[in-house]
């Protein structure tokens, strides 16, 4: 078994704002296992709210290489076993290097990933396309620009109902509001009185990661459903966020990878939450990832690729109506 990584700078169609940074230019890391003429990939891309960086990744990785590139492993979970206090502080790191041990497994089985895992690709919920924070007029031209039945509104601006009000003007389509932990208890709860009457489907992360007693003001009286997600990063974070939240947003970055990300996904479920897997403006690696897991969701966040001006990948396909995988076992990126 070989590791190798590369680097891309993945240039965005537009400047992308959410309510504690923008970026022009999203910095991303592709693993690549290769044994016996099949190769796997996976990606993760940077994130300075989190201290992630290419460096602190791949040094993660230089530092697992004699473990992947023994050989030992027998499966995926194996690998992700034997690198868990390497990576415990680099979640991130861990995901490239468990979505391209996914992609090579099953690539040796000779079966697509959601063959693998019993999964029925006609069941994907429709992914949302995200709009950042920016002037009403530019978040009404990116909505124009791509005309899609379920938009992510970015908020955490000191005029964040007057935003919805005026988007609600140009489209019927499904809102999902994302505040990315810019309000407290008492505008969450307001803000969702209104909101609802706006066509908005949920809230997505209204309150600081460890604002719990907001939360539960929040999960009691908002109108809407409110999904964790800066509030749920990892396995432990599933159960404390019952009762605080309906549904959870699973990042797989954040999570570590597929692996930890399906315990995380039946766990939800089994506590009666809803579930959603998001992006964090992967290439078309990280997002057909995302596409091979999508039919355990109840919605899905995977439309990183579509914000990319250029992409270094090829992968799933996906319009409003239907996801198209790649021919092949695996997970089926290529890069380009």
């Amino acid at each position: 078994m070989k590791l190798s990584y590369q680097i891309f700078d993945l240039p965005l169609k537009h400047t992308f704002t959410i309510a504690h940074q923008s970026r022009d230019i999203q910095d991303t890391l592709i693993v690549k296992l290769e044994e016996n003429g099949l190769f796997g990939l996976g990606e993760s891309t940077t994130n300075p709210f989190y201290g992630i960086t290419i460096e602190n990744m791949t040094a993660c990785l230089e530092v697992i290489r004699p473990v992947v590139e023994s050989g030992k492993w027998k499966s995926p979970e194996d690998l992700w076993e034997l690198g868990k206090e390497v990576f415990k502080a680099n979640p991130f790191a861990q995901c490239a290097l468990d979505l391209a041990a996914w992609d090579i497994f099953t690539k040796k089985k000779g079966q697509k990933l959601y063959e693998y895992l019993g999964l029925d690709p006609s069941h994907i919920p429709t992914t949302n396309f995200t709009i950042g924070i920016d002037t009403v007029e530019k978040m009404v031209s990116k909505m124009k620009e791509v005309d899609w039945p379920i938009y992510k509104i970015k908020l955490g601006t000191s005029n964040d109902l007057e935003i919805v009000r005026e988007l609600r003007k140009h489209t019927d389509s499904v809102f999902r509001i994302d505040a990315n932990c810019a309000w407290t208890a008492e505008q969450a709860i307001r803000n969702s009185e209104e909101l609802a009457k706006l066509g908005v489907e949920f809230m997505e992360q209204p309150l600081g990661k460890d604002d719990l007693e907001g939360m539960k003001e929040v999960f009691k009286y908002s109108k809407l459903p409110v999904m964790a997600d800066e509030s749920c990063i990892v396995e432990s974070d599933v159960k404390k966020c019952h009762g605080l939240f309906h549904a959870i947003n699973v990042k797989l970055v954040k999570a570590g990878g597929i692996t930890p990300g399906l315990r995380m996904i039946h766990e939800a479920k089994s506590l009666g939450m809803k579930t959603m897997v998001g992006c964090m403006t992967e290439s078309s690696v990280g997002i057909t990832a995302i596409a091979h897991i999508a039919p355990l969701l109840d919605y899905v966040d995977m439309d990183g690729a579509m914000l990319l001006a250029k992409d270094p990948a090829k992968g799933v396909r996906i319009t409003p109506e239907k996801v198209t995988f790649p021919d092949g076992p695996g997970i089926g990126a290529e890069l380009v």
